[in-house]
Parts: structure tokens; C-alpha cells; sequence
């Protein structure tokens, strides 16, 4: 039998949340007060959590590590947006006209600020596609730009 002294046995479960009693006699603070960050020292150095541990965490999870294959997307996106600009600017010096009003107003900063521009305005966009890969959403932003970049690169090839 317990002494009246003792605190009676952890009774807490996932199901039953611990007493207050039982909360009062935790020694450490809890790690998970704050939601992980989105940029954390994992982010550029090399991570820790390379895959979700439970299945249903996928959808909507932050991870350290990025797969080689999310690299290659990423830099195809890039790359052809960098083509997209390559072309446009040979297009419109053999006499082509923009008809993207963002790319005209782009144009008009020069050569260099309309590469440099648009560089870092998708640049951007495939940072933050990728800091939230697990999401539904921004896998299909990231197909779609895909998609989309490497069919306007084509289409520029067809114009010569």
C-alpha cells in the first residue's frame, strides 16, 4: 500500500491528459511549447528529420531535409525561367512585342534589372514552394509551374 506521502502512479495516457498534480512535477519545460520554425539552423546546414515518423503527419509537415528529386524540380523551374528570359529578350530584339504587362513594366528597367527581376521574383516563389513541400497545395504549384515553364520554353523554340 502507498504511503500517504507518495504521489499515487501517472495515471496520464494519450486518451487522459496528465493532472495538474502530475504536470506540477515535471522537471524539465516542454519542448514543444513553440511551433518548429519554418527557417531553423537544420534548414541550410543539414537537417535532422529527414521523413515524417506517423503517416498522418505528412499533409501540412515541416521537414529539415530536402529530397535530391525536390532539387532537380526546383532547378528545372529555374532554369527554364531563366530560358524564358533568354528568349524573350531575343524575341523582342528581332522585333516581338510583350504581352505580359508584370514582363513589359520589367522591361523597362533595362536588360539586366528584367533578368535579375524576374530571377528573384521566381526564385522567391520556389523558395517558399519548397519550405512547404508537404503541402497540397504547394505540390501543385510547383507541378503546374513546371508544367507551364517548360511548355513556354517550347514555344519559344517554335518561334525560330
Amino acid at each position: 500500500m502507498p504511503e500517504p506521502s507518495e504521489s499515487p502512479p501517472s495515471t496520464s495516457s494519450p486518451f487522459h491528459p496528465p493532472s495538474q498534480a502530475e504536470l506540477g512535477r515535471r522537471r524539465n519545460s516542454d519542448r514543444r511549447n513553440a511551433p518548429t520554425p519554418r527557417f531553423s539552423q537544420f534548414s541550410l546546414l543539414g537537417g535532422r528529420r529527414k521523413r515524417v515518423q506517423r503517416r498522418p503527419e505528412v499533409e501540412g509537415s515541416f521537414l529539415d531535409v530536402y529530397s535530391p528529386m525536390m532539387l532537380v524540380w526546383v532547378m528545372w523551374v529555374a532554369l527554364m525561367n531563366l530560358g524564358d528570359s533568354f528568349f524573350t529578350l531575343i524575341h523582342l530584339q528581332a522585333g516581338g512585342v510583350e504581352v505580359n504587362p508584370v514582363a513589359d513594366a520589367l522591361l523597362r528597367t533595362g536588360r539586366f534589372g528584367f533578368v535579375f527581376a524576374k530571377g528573384a521574383l521566381i526564385g522567391a516563389a520556389l523558395l517558399v514552394l519548397t519550405l512547404h513541400k508537404n503541402f497540397w497545395l504547394a505540390r501543385t504549384a510547383l507541378w503546374i509551374s513546371t508544367a507551364a515553364y517548360t511548355a513556354l520554353v517550347i514555344y519559344h523554340l517554335t518561334l525560330f
